[in-house]
């Protein structure tokens, strides 16, 4: 491993210790309640990084390309990426836009699923996580910086591409979060192929289990719990809009995911439950480096981008909070681009 590779995994483990007194310590101390971390938690604010509020450069605040040529096998840790994805741990600050509310958040774990459910819990809401049983190490830093908060934190692992696994998720998250406000379908699954030949049946069934089948699951099941004011949030991408030839099954159910979240917005605004979509570009995420782009792209990843960069997982996080907040309570069926000024739709 090189100095470089070195470098900034230790910064990630001063960040936590900051925020728990240790990341062993904090998963391994039961006695350490939601308040006293985020007692703890609020002694780091002065040594972080700078608040999404203060004025700063798009263009170079984030790591640009060339990236270290890197893959991981599937599905990956955001632990183990190279630079490390920022998800907003140090960086974002609540204002209380969710507080009381309960969300849950599948791919919860890292990526945009992490930042999303960092920043609900310092706005105030008790979150749910789901994610994959390979996932566990990422997905424990997230519950640990999600009870620094002072929040809630639920970790739910499990494949959603079972049917029966969604109703149970939903269930689950329902009766340890005492109710259901925000859902965000954000797990996903991109494996890249050059031909559409090389695209085998099982892959075909997995990505489409994972990002189209498990959101309609996951959303029925849900629908009994949410009540007028909550949101439901899906996560899309600018392959709907401009796919390329290389992501052609993962480009087709992201285009399924607009067209769902259109047609529930209109068949839930007479209950006052909103449906919206982000649409992300290029963001830096475990998803990309297990098979998501290939090999030989990832030290350019995010180049193309009218910015030369790729996203940061956190650059997303406001998108969903403004979507689950009261704030865009005239907003449904909308698709909300982050995508380094791409065009979209």
């Amino acid at each position: 491993m090189s100095d470089d590779a070195k470098t900034p995994r230790t910064t990630r483990r001063k960040v936590l210790g900051k925020l728990g007194s240790g990341m062993a310590a904090a998963l391994t101390a039961p006695l350490l309640t939601p308040s006293v971390l985020a007692q703890q938690a609020a002694a780091q604010p002065a040594q972080a990084a700078p608040p999404l509020s203060v004025k700063r450069n798009p263009l170079t605040e984030y790591p640009r390309p060339p990236f270290p040529k890197q893959q991981q096998p599937w599905p990956g840790l955001a632990s183990k990426m190279v630079p490390l994805p920022d998800h907003g741990e140090t960086s974002y600050r609540g204002s209380g836009r969710l507080l009381g509310r309960k969300a849950l958040v599948t791919g919860g774990d890292s990526g945009i699923g992490r930042a999303a459910a960092i920043a609900f819990a310092r706005e105030g809401a008790d979150v749910a996580i789901n994610y994959l049983p390979a996932e566990e190490s990422d997905a424990r830093e997230v519950i640990t910086l999600i009870r620094a908060s002072g929040r809630k934190g639920v970790a739910l692992p499990g494949d959603i591409r079972s049917e029966a696994f969604c109703i149970k998720l939903v269930a689950d998250a329902v009766r340890e979060l005492g109710g259901l406000d925000i859902l965000v379908n954000n797990a996903g699954k991109q494996q890249q192929q050059p031909s559409l030949i090389d695209i085998t049946t099982e892959q075909f069934d997995a990505t489409f289990k994972t990002n189209v089948y498990a959101m309609f699951w996951i959303t029925k099941a849900a629908l009994p719990h949410l009540t007028a004011g909550a949101a439901i949030i899906n996560t899309a991408s600018e392959q709907a809009y401009d796919p390329s030839a290389n992501l052609v099954d993962y480009a087709q159910t992201k285009a399924c995911i607009v067209s769902f979240t259109k047609s529930m917005a209109k068949q839930l605004a007479p209950r006052g439950i909103r449906v919206n979509a982000v649409a992300p570009g290029p963001i830096w995420t475990p998803l990309q480096v297990t098979g998501g782009q290939a090999p030989d792209k990832i030290p350019t990843f995010g180049a193309q981008t009218p910015m030369g960069r790729a996203g940061q997982p956190v650059e997303l996080a406001p998108a969903y909070v403004t979507l689950a907040s009261q704030e865009s309570s005239y907003a449904t069926g909308q698709v909300y681009g982050v995508n380094g000024g791409n065009e979209q739709p």
